[in-house]
């Protein structure tokens, strides 16, 4: 039976409409079969929707289930922070300070600091440099030379990126990504800016339901890069990354190393917000 359900579309890693990543949450997702999430996932033509729901965990505020194109993900960054806002905008109120969140990766802590969420970036569940044949399959992919590589890792953490650092965050901008090399794989692509009011540029590619998709911001790639950029020493341990550049977008995710945390943060707004039916 079809339900209207409370639906919010937020723009995240923005202040501004339109110039972030947008996820669609949908509210009191109770009662929703998994394909009805999948079908409404697809149709919202977007990276991701999410569902809220009740906790299952008694140490959570509430309990999400995060949907790209054809899949469901464990964890993800721009629906967690996304959600989380729609879940403060529609009276959510948290048991403590910090907001906890029930996902497929288990609990992950998002705080509110001044005008943006951040959350706690969640163990990584694979790192370590990329096999020898991945990084000549994805420097063919990207259009680069294998020696344009600086580093690489693994950085999974729910989705299985594999990321690459090239010279400069020109190289990032540069790069035509070809969707057929690239099929089946989660890319990132990090270079630094020589100065400004950001360090560094990112891009995000994975698939899609129409091949290779890439992503305005991405938040759990950005806080697997800081996962391995920071303790190598190849970033600072604070740091503002700009991703969406190549997309007409103007994402900004801050990262801030605290302790043994790493925490990724950005502005939300809300862009649509009305009923929908399921």
């Amino acid at each position: 039976m079809e339900h209207l359900r409370h639906f919010d579309q937020v723009d995240v890693f923005s202040g501004q409409p339109l110039l972030g990543n947008p996820v669609a949450v949908v509210h009191d997702a109770s009662g929703l079969t998994t394909e009805q999430m999948h079908r409404f996932t697809d149709w919202t033509n977007l990276s991701e929707a999410t569902f809220l729901l009740p906790p299952t965990n008694s140490a959570a505020d509430y309990r999400v289930r995060i949907f790209c194109p054809g899949r469901e993900l464990a964890f993800a960054g721009h629906p967690t922070l996304g959600t989380c806002y729609a879940w403060l905008a529609a009276g959510g109120v948290p048991r403590s300070d910090v907001v906890i969140q029930e996902c497929g990766l288990g609990l992950v802590r998002i705080r509110r600091e001044h005008d943006t969420l951040a959350f706690a970036a969640p163990a990584l569940q694979r790192s370590g440099p990329l096999e020898s044949e991945n990084v000549r399959r994805i420097a063919a992919g990207l259009g680069l030379d294998v020696t344009d590589i600086v580093d690489h890792q693994w950085c999974d953490n729910g989705p299985g990126w594999q990321a690459v650092m090239v010279e400069s965050a020109a190289a990032v901008l540069a790069i035509k990504p070809d969707p057929q090399l690239l099929a089946g794989l989660d890319i990132g692509v990090i270079g630094p800016y020589p100065s400004g009011d950001v360090d560094f540029e990112v891009r995000a590619f994975f698939p899609g339901n129409s091949g290779l998709t890439e992503d305005p911001v991405t938040g759990s790639l950005n806080a697997a890069l800081a996962q391995w950029l920071i303790p190598a020493g190849l970033a600072p341990a604070s740091y503002v990354a700009s991703q969406g550049v190549a997309l007409g977008r103007a994402g900004r995710v801050k990262v801030r190393a605290e302790g043994s945390d790493i925490w990724i943060g950005g502005e939300c707004v809300t862009v649509v917000s009305g009923t929908a039916r399921i």
